[in-house]
């Protein structure tokens, strides 16, 4: 495996190649991301995985600067799951002026649920994912289904965009008590860590309830499952179902949903999803 620092390198080493798969991650790996690697590895060509925290996705108070860089022990885990390069840029190498040029995905999906708790967001996912599918020109590339809206957005800038690029999800990655892997999640104390399978037990909760009763009162199962949190303690963003298709609110019970949830424990935000 190469562990590759400036775009002139990785260009010249995937000169020619027309079966890339691409894993893009902010590093800090765990087992999620591995196991996106190895369904990277299961389509022809080579695997690429960048590693790069993104300054531009996140806010003036958000966790940038503390973010964990973990390059050695994220390359020491990438080799044995099948990757072949990792691109790891300094901000300087993906950013060498201000990055003045950026994809803005639409609002009716960016500015909902996530976008609305973390303004200009997707704005920087997709500025950065869209420069990256630039310098890497990968045919598929492989995203988690843990961040549900994000890859939603993505799907639609690759479509929208015309990038010949097929967007593969990956199925989230969970602990053995329920819990969906983050790398935010080495944040959580161990209090907090016992505590936080909760979010995604409200969620299956939430999901139940609308599967046995419907959409009536889906405004009041909503309510009730952030209130199932904030009574342990969370400060909860939104719990609420959704429509697959467009993460809209649904109109029928018959038709494909999704639970998503942001939920604060302490000083970490947590997020889940469960389709039914």
């Amino acid at each position: 495996m190469r562990v590759i620092h400036t775009v002139a390198e990785l260009r010249q080493a995937l000169q020619g190649e027309r079966t890339t798969t691409f894993v893009p991650t902010m590093g800090n790996l765990h087992d999620g991301h591995l196991s996106l690697v190895r369904q990277a590895k299961g389509f022809s060509g080579p695997v690429v995985a960048s590693i790069f925290v993104n300054r531009l996705q996140f806010a003036p108070h958000e966790d940038f600067d503390t973010y964990p860089r973990t390059l050695a022990q994220d390359c020491a885990r990438l080799a044995p799951a099948g990757c072949d390069l990792v691109f790891a840029p300094s901000e300087r190498e993906l950013y060498p002026q201000p990055q003045g040029v950026k994809v803005v995905p639409p609002p009716e999906l960016a500015d909902i649920l996530e976008g609305a708790f973390r303004p200009g967001f997707f704005t920087g996912v997709c500025t950065v994912v869209a420069k990256l599918f630039a310098i890497v020109q990968p045919a598929v590339a492989v995203f988690g289904q843990k961040d549900y809206q994000q890859l939603m957005v993505i799907r639609q800038m690759t479509a929208q965009l015309a990038l010949p690029i097929r967007i593969e999800a990956g199925p989230t990655a969970r602990a053995d008590d329920g819990l969906a892997l983050s790398s935010r999640n080495g944040y959580l104390s161990a209090d907090e860590r016992a505590e936080a399978p909760a979010l995604a037990r409200a969620l299956q909760g939430l999901a139940a309830a609308v599967r046995a009763g419907g959409l009536q009162d889906l405004s009041a199962l909503e309510a009730e499952a952030q209130q199932s949190l904030t009574a342990r303690g969370w400060q909860p963003d939104y719990l609420t179902v959704r429509r697959r298709a467009d993460l809209q609110p649904p109109t029928s019970p018959a038709e494909p949903l999704v639970a998503l949830g942001a939920a604060r424990l302490g000083r970490t935000r947590l997020i889940d999803n469960l389709e039914f």
